[in-house]
Order: structure tokens, then C-alpha cells, then sequence
């Protein structure tokens, strides 16, 4: 089942991305709109094109999150395969799963590590300047 939602997900998320879905959606709009005359701009008028896109709107949501749910995960997994490949530490491996205040220090410690990355550079640059 989890094979069968994951494919359809996927194959509605990338179609509903095209242009053609789109101008599907703007004629169905249109013609809606053009309608509206017909019916006398009625409530039933009003009242599908209401709960249709409710529906569309209800159920893509789902889709959409499934998908994004898995690019997430799967880029994480990439990020944290370079992050344990690499040398040095691998304290960042699966910081996704902490708290928003611990995820905010390992950023203070980033911020931190770059200010002193940055003045280092600065005084090298500034030993090469003298010795020239």
C-alpha cells in the first residue's frame, strides 16, 4: 500500500507542476466563470466551484506533503553520509530530530566557528600585506 500511495504521490505532484495542469486549471476557471450568466450566478453556481477546489485543495495538500516528507528525508540522509564521510567530527549526524533550542546552539556554535574562521583569514591577509 505504502509502494502504491508513494508512486501516485510522485506521479501527481510532478504532473500537477506542469504548465498543462495549470492551463487546465485556468480554462476550468473560466469556463466557470463564463457559466455564471447561465446559471444566474446562483448559489449552486457558487457552491461548485467552492467545493470543488476545497476538494482539489484538501487532498493535494496530503500529496504535497508526502512527497516534500521524503525529498526532505532523503536529502538529510545524503547531507548526513557527506557530514560522517568526511574528517574531523560528525556532531551534526541527525540534529534534525532535536528540539528548536538545541538545533538554535549547534547554529550559535556555526556562527561562532565562522567569525573565527573569518578573523584568522583577515590576519593572514594582513601578515601578507606586511611581508610584501
Amino acid at each position: 500500500m505504502e509502494k502504491l500511495f508513494t508512486s501516485f504521490a510522485d506521479s501527481v505532484s510532478r504532473w500537477t507542476g506542469r504548465p498543462a495542469a495549470f492551463t487546465i486549471c485556468v480554462i476550468a476557471v473560466m469556463i466557470w466563470a463564463v457559466s455564471g450568466p447561465v446559471f444566474d450566478f446562483s448559489e449552486t453556481w457558487q457552491l461548485i466551484i467552492n467545493t470543488g477546489t476545497t476538494i482539489v485543495t484538501f487532498l493535494m495538500v496530503f500529496l504535497i506533503q508526502s512527497t516534500q516528507n521524503r525529498d526532505g528525508a532523503a536529502i538529510q540522509a545524503k547531507l548526513d553520509e557527506l557530514i560522517r564521510s568526511g574528517k574531523g567530527k560528525n556532531d551534526f549526524i541527525g540534529i534534525e530530530h532535536l528540539t528548536e533550542a538545541e538545533v538554535a546552539e549547534f547554529r550559535k556554535v556555526c556562527e561562532r566557528a565562522k567569525e573565527r574562521a573569518s578573523q584568522k583569514s583577515k590576519v593572514s591577509a594582513r601578515r601578507i600585506k606586511t611581508t610584501k
